[in-house]
């Protein structure tokens, strides 16, 4: 019994081995390329997030940019973000090539979430396949409402 076992997992292992143990090797080359300018001092800088200061200082300096929220159809129905150029594509619908193209390439884009986890995701893969000018918005919307009670007091958008 404990034979077969073994064979059977060295059959397993083995006969699965090259597809369990492969991986796509020009998606891997594009995050090499991508993951090595993050250096130490590239991170401290922290090149592709947006902090709510930043953005504020964006919005008072006019610059252009979209939000891209992508949180689920259900969080944005509670919360809402009002902004002149946003686009709210739920994280599961957003690579699809209709919702890409919907996507500027001239300008930033601002992706939002509920705590920032999904946005940094949709950033990574954003800037993979070509969208540079993706920036996660650090914290979330949630790190928002705590920074704008904090500190700001009522913030209004033009």
């Amino acid at each position: 019994m404990f034979k077969r076992l073994v064979l059977t997992l060295i059959l397993v292992l083995f006969g699965l081995g090259g597809n369990a143990l492969s991986y796509d090797k020009e998606l891997a080359k594009r995050f090499d390329m991508m993951f090595s300018m993050m250096t130490p001092e590239m991170i401290a800088k922290r090149p592709c997030q947006v902090t709510t200061n930043q953005l504020i200082e964006m919005i008072k300096k006019k610059e252009p940019f979209v939000i891209l929220d992508v949180r689920t159809p259900q969080e944005m129905a509670i919360v809402g973000i009002t902004w002149k150029d946003k686009l709210e594509i739920p994280m599961d619908k957003l690579f699809k090539p209709e919702n890409l193209a919907k996507l500027p390439k001239d300008r930033k884009i601002i992706v939002v979430c509920h705590t920032g986890d999904r946005a940094a995701a949709v950033t990574v893969a954003l800037r993979a396949i070509g969208f540079e000018q993706a920036f996660q918005f650090r914290g979330g919307i949630a790190e928002m409402a705590r920074e704008v009670g904090r500190s700001l007091g009522v913030v209004v958008f033009e």
